[in-house]
């Protein structure tokens, strides 16, 4: 544990993609980069004692349930139903990027990560790496690579010393483009809500 290995998130070499993903297929913990902050992840495959790994890692409440990061915009209709038209046009306006949708869980979706209310956060990141790796192992189910309370990581130097230590890999490319946390939009009664403001203000999201 405690490895770091140096990677491009625009142009990934495929031996270190290899790597990457033969790792989450195995249960590790990554940490890596999106064009947000960086992020701590597993495959969300069901039962993978990852998951809870990284609860104890960024020591976080077990209550609460991790994002995904998604592949494509095609899969907010494989993880999620119902979804409203809004959304789709909001996913379409603003994926890859630093906007996260909580949308219904697909009944698909394995329960433990399901939040109580029977949502899903879902997001396309801006990152050839990181949409590369989803689509070859499936959704990554990541957090924010830092203590639950402490600022998130912008690079790669800035990940904790603890939390690289604890995790099985941790893919170091630099700084991460935007350095500020995704837009969390979700639907309430029908409506869009902003549940976080982040890299994407809320003008833009009310305008469409």
């Amino acid at each position: 544990m405690g490895e770091i290995l140096r990677v491009s998130q625009d142009n990934p070499a495929e031996q270190d993609l290899v790597r990457a993903a033969e790792l989450l297929r195995a249960a590790g913990v990554l940490v890596m980069p999106t064009d947000s902050v960086y992020g701590i992840g597993c495959a969300a495959t069901p039962n993978n004692p990852a998951y809870e790994r990284i609860f104890d890692i960024k020591r976080r409440d077990r209550a609460q349930t991790l994002p995904w990061l998604i592949a494509d915009e095609c899969d907010l209709l494989t993880y999620g139903k119902n979804v409203p038209e809004w959304m789709f046009r909001l996913a379409r306006e603003f994926w890859p990027g630093a906007l996260t949708l909580v949308v219904e869980a697909a009944d698909a979706v394995a329960r433990e990560y399901v939040a109580a209310d029977g949502t899903i956060a879902l997001r396309v990141p801006d990152s050839t790496l990181v949409r590369t790796l989803a689509r070859m192992v499936g959704p990554l189910a990541t957090t924010s690579a830092n203590t639950h309370g402490e600022a998130a990581a912008t690079s790669g130097v800035n990940v904790e010393p603890r939390i690289v230590q604890a995790a099985d890999l941790t893919l170091d490319a630099g700084s991460a483009p935007l350095a500020q946390a995704s837009t969390i939009v979700a639907a309430r009664q029908g409506r869009p809500v902003i549940l976080r403001e982040g890299a994407i203000d809320a003008g833009q999201i009310c305008h469409l």
